[in-house]
């Protein structure tokens, strides 16, 4: 029995299929016209009943079944039409004597109107909304994917949640996908009930004269009862069937089902029921209309706009006495919660919470954030914290977003760990203009300067875009600046964010790749502190730490003979040389700025054992002169649009770094043993003594 079940629509596919060959009985056929109407009038409520359109996702494929069945049944009831002189079962018989009433002609014309009716008003619109439901629908997949991320990132849904809302996705994809091509066949059914029509009437014409020796009169009376009985039969369920293909595809909006949302959409606009029924009224003053009509639909539509206006004032009314005798001090009560809630101990601690990444904004600036103002602000950082881990190792942690009424409406924050580290401002209905280097012609605009690189800028309005582009500028979004600006930051305090938790799951990530390596490496050579001190010294660096098979088979290989965790690291960047080479290099060149020979000298000679390892004692003259000369040579770096590369022995690298980090945090130090050998070197200047 539960395998019958289970095959049954298989078998339902298979008779219908057979009807196309099998003639069938006038009782028979009667059978199956009702069931006809019975299944279409079901899937008709079905689809008024819904919430959503996945609720009935296998409407697609029951078009086809139900298309496929009333052809079955046409071709059985044109089979049994020209075969018995017009007899065709009791449905169409009744049918057609109820819509022609002794007159062909009229009922000719009222089954061509509702044949009309369906082919160009329902099943037209009907495919045209399936048409851009499914356009849309695939256009909206990836915001809908990115915003999944964004959730999914903040901590907002569960792995398992965003499974289930991906999937939903999908499954909208298909569904409008699917719809689009059933509503085809929708048109297609209706296009041949015409031809199957005109086929009964044409050959019942001819079988009757010829072959049954009916007069013409006689002829067009009966072949045309069941011509038009047949036609009907067929019509109403597929005009049935394309209504509930229209509502499928227009439910997209929906919260409820039809029936609630018409009653409780047109019952929330009393007043335009009131207006309607006002109009109405005064239609009584022109002549001629239908007076008893028209007063009492008038009436009964004021009557009943007044009743629920009424019934909405009374809804309106009853939460605000509950509020009141809940207490009329409102903010004293929510003041005195707050209080019994930080009588707890546990509760205060929430208080010393820090974030580890922050961005707070001024009044102007949240549509910029907010997804329901179509914000796009959340999607573009997904983007970021998912380039940034493939490209450096390291997953971001998810950034706090929130508004601040301390800030000036066009001013944002970017906080780390809590403190402030970055300021900017963005205007919102500009552009932001930023200026080339070989500057010919000016553009009016607000003077700036753009907050991630100090780029001298203007503030340019809608209209003057496409001009500063002509004259050479680079025009940049609001949204754009303000997530270069966060991105920037992040990358210069990426190794801050670089926590033992997070160590400890990049550590268990590797786990599942090399399980040998990392039993070897952690805790018997080094701790997860020290490994963390190890990575965070890569990262502050600029270097990516992707590559922790290499960065833990060089530690393992090191504390052989080392223990110091500079050393080591120096070690990591020589082994890590391609993708340092890659990273700074452009094309197969890399323009660097070298140390004279003698400076090095000195710098070794400088170098002193203390409490907490080597550092470097260099004379103040000497210091002095290495960081005027390379604030000169860093100019020359901006110039040609790349960042400043500095290249030292491996010996004095390090130290160099520790030099001038303070005075020139973007200049990224490395040694000769850290480039590839196939790299050529171009040196655009040379510190000296």
């Amino acid at each position: 029995m539960k395998n019958i079940l289970n095959n049954a629509v298989s078998l339902i596919v298979v008779m219908i299929v057979l009807l196309l060959i099998i003639p069938l009985s006038p009782f028979f056929l009667d059978v199956m016209i009702i069931l006809n109407i019975a299944v279409s009038l079901i899937i008709l409520l079905v689809s008024m009943n819904i919430k959503e359109a996945l609720e009935f996702s296998i409407f697609p494929s029951l078009l086809l079944i139900t298309t496929l069945y009333r052809i079955g049944i046409n071709i059985s009831s044109t089979r049994s039409i020209l075969s018995n002189s017009g007899t065709a079962g009791q449905v169409i018989k009744s049918m057609g004597d109820f819509v022609l009433q002794g007159n062909v002609v009229v009922g000719v014309i009222i089954f061509l109107i509702i044949v009309l009716v369906q082919f160009l008003v329902i099943t037209k619109g009907a495919e045209r909304v399936a048409e851009v439901a499914a356009r849309f629908t695939l256009d909206a997949m990836p915001g809908k994917q990115m915003a999944i991320d964004a959730d999914l990132g903040s901590g907002l849904i569960t792995e398992e949640e965003a499974k289930a809302r991906r999937y939903k996705i999908q499954k909208e994809a298909d569904f409008y996908g699917s719809m689009d091509g059933a509503t085809k066949i929708v048109k297609g059914d209706a296009t041949m009930s015409l031809i199957i029509t005109a086929v009964n009437f044409l050959g019942g014409c001819v079988i009757g004269m010829v072959q049954g020796d009916m007069g013409f009169t006689e002829v067009l009376q009966v072949y045309s009862i069941a011509t038009i009985g047949d036609g009907l039969v067929s019509q109403i369920p597929a005009l049935l069937i394309s209504t509930a293909t229209g509502m499928i595809v227009t439910r997209a909006v929906a919260e409820d089902s039809l029936n609630i949302d018409v009653t409780s959409q047109f019952g929330a606009q009393p007043k335009a029921i009131m207006i309607a029924g006002g109009v109405l009224a005064i239609l009584l003053a022109v002549p001629g209309m239908p007076k008893l009509q028209l007063a009492v639909i008038a009436l009964i539509m004021m009557l009943g706009g007044f009743y629920l206006l009424r019934r909405m004032e009374q809804f309106a009314v009853v939460p605000e006495q509950g509020a009141m005798a809940m207490g009329g001090a409102g903010p004293v009560e929510e003041q005195m919660v707050e209080e019994d809630n930080f009588k707890d101990i546990n509760s205060v601690y929430s208080l010393i919470s820090v974030e580890p990444i922050e961005m707070e904004f001024g009044y102007s600036l949240i549509p910029l954030v907010d997804e329901a103002s179509g914000g796009r602000m959340i999607d573009r950082i997904v983007i970021f914290r998912r380039q940034y881990a493939q490209e450096m190792g390291l997953v971001i942690p998810s950034i706090r977003l929130r508004d601040s009424s301390s800030l000036n409406t066009n001013q944002y924050v970017i906080k780390i760990k809590g403190e402030e580290v970055a300021k900017g401002e963005i205007l919102v209905d500009y552009y932001l203009a930023l200026e080339p280097p070989n500057l010919e012609k000016e553009i009016d605009g607000i003077d700036t300067i753009e907050p991630a690189y100090g780029i001298p800028s203007k503030w340019i309005t809608v209209d003057k875009k496409e001009m500063a582009e002509i004259y050479g500028y680079t025009v940049i979004d609001p949204l754009s600046v303000m997530l270069t600006h966060l991105s920037e930051t992040v990358k210069k305090h990426a190794y801050e964010l670089l926590n033992r938790q997070e160590v400890v799951r990049l550590v268990d990530n590797m786990k599942k790749q090399s399980p040998e390596l990392v039993d070897e490496l952690i805790p018997t050579l080094i701790s997860f502190g020290n490994f963390q001190k190890i990575l965070t010294n890569l990262l502050k660096e600029g270097i990516p730490i992707k590559d922790m098979e290499t960065i833990m088979e060089t530690i393992v290989d090191s504390s052989m003979t080392v223990r110091d965790l500079d050393t080591i690291t120096e070690n990591i960047r020589v082994a890590l040389k391609r993708t340092i080479t890659r990273r700074f290099c452009e094309g197969n060149s890399m323009k660097v700025v070298t140390l004279d020979a003698e400076l090095e000298k000195n710098i070794i000679t400088s170098l002193t054992n203390g409490d907490h390892g080597v550092y470097l004692a260099l004379s103040p003259d000497v210091m002095q002169n290495v960081i005027t000369q390379m604030s000169e040579e860093v100019k020359k770096f901006q110039e040609l649009g790349q960042s400043p590369v500095i290249l030292t022995s491996q010996v004095v690298r390090l130290h160099v770094y520790r030099l001038i980090e303070q005075f020139f945090p973007d200049v990224f130090v490395l040694s000769f043993n850290e480039i590839s050998n196939n790299i050529q070197i171009q040196a655009v200047g040379n510190i000296t003594m």
